[in-house]
């Protein structure tokens, strides 16, 4: 008799029924001051400091190579703007790669650190540095902490039922610009230079960061949640915003930025753009009442916004097709850029 070898998790996040059945058991101790705590479609975590709410989340690059420092403060500055905090404090524990790791490289990711630190006006408090057995590539583990007053904390399972789905920038900023810096050798020889070099700036403009963004919306009107598309791209993104309410959404295909570079980097490597890691957009389930001004608001400072859809009280998401048509709109397992680092060329085709 056989017996049948345990199945092993693909690259990228774990399949969210797994995780469901973890979180509910394994919680800890169980304190009243924990407002929000850990759950489907959470940014970040809450804690009841009495005049304040103390805003405490943590977050893995793994993809990134180039400017990982940069990578690692913003992306979880990212969720703390979410919950309309301001980041505050930053720790970072970097786990380098044995025989490839020298001065020049640890001076490097620290000036990263400290520049995106300084840029966000944050404090680098702490962390941990060590050279890691079996890795090839640099990982850095950052922890943000940030703070918010708390008649200002926004949550991100608030998204109600007519709210306007407004997304800003447009899709997948951040696999735009990992597959320009990490993977460029494969469509040098397909796309012109000058795109390849415009993508890789994607990182600082139109930029992975959408503190600034987050700060502009909750400044203009009323934001009823803000959630930051990571890992799993957009499409993941809006899911896990409105399961988190209990509600669905309308997403009208038409609406959807997305840059011409985006487009294609996956028309050629064989990815879809809806699903690739998406960090420098935010999305924003807006009262359909402020929802004009908020929009105009991110527009004058710069920032493109658009309404991608509407939230309704039945489950799912249909994506109203560009033909006319209606599906549902696409889930990722994981993330595209997961399935391209982890493939060779001809098999992403």
């Amino acid at each position: 008799m056989t017996t049948q070898k345990p199945s092993v998790y693909p690259v990228g996040k774990l399949p969210q029924a797994d995780v469901v059945k973890i979180i509910r058991k394994n919680l800890g101790k169980v304190d009243p001051r924990v407002i929000f705590g850990p759950g489907l479609g959470r940014d970040a975590a809450v804690i009841d400091f009495d005049a304040t709410y103390l805003i405490a989340k943590s977050d893995p690059i793994t993809f990134a190579t180039d400017e990982i420092g940069w990578y690692a403060v913003n992306v979880n500055a990212n969720d703390i703007a979410c919950m309309g905090a301001r980041p505050r404090w930053f720790l970072a524990t970097a786990l380098l790669p044995e025989g490839q790791t020298d001065f020049a490289l640890v001076q490097r990711i620290a000036d990263q650190l400290h520049d995106a630190c300084h840029a966000l006006d944050v404090a680098l408090v702490g962390g941990h540095t060590e050279i890691t057995h079996g890795l090839h590539r640099p990982i850095i583990v950052g922890a943000m902490l940030g703070e918010v007053a708390p008649d200002r904390l926004v949550r991100s399972d608030g998204t109600r039922p007519g709210d306007k789905l407004v997304l800003t920038k447009g899709i997948a900023v951040e696999g735009t610009a990992i597959i320009a810096q990490e993977v460029a050798d494969r469509l040098r020889d397909a796309l012109p230079a000058d795109t390849l070099r415009r993508a890789a700036g994607f990182l600082h403009d139109p930029g992975i960061s959408v503190v600034r963004d987050a700060h502009i919306a909750t400044g203009a009107g009323a934001i009823h949640a803000m959630h930051d598309p990571t890992e799993g791209g957009v499409a993941t993104g809006i899911y896990e915003m409105v399961e988190a309410a209990g509600v669905g959404a309308d997403i009208i295909e038409a609406d959807l930025p997305i840059y011409p570079e985006t487009r294609s980097f996956c028309e050629h490597l064989g990815l879809d753009p809806l699903g690739l890691i998406a960090s420098g957009a935010l999305l924003a389930a807006v009262p359909p009442a402020s929802a004009e001004a908020v929009v105009a608001a991110l527009d004058q400072a710069g920032i493109a916004a658009t309404i991608i859809g509407t939230a309704r009280a039945a489950p799912g998401v249909t994506l109203h097709g560009i033909d006319g048509g209606t599906r549902p709109l696409p889930r990722f397992d994981r993330d595209e850029i997961a399935r391209l680092f982890e493939a060779p060329l001809h098999e992403t085709r």
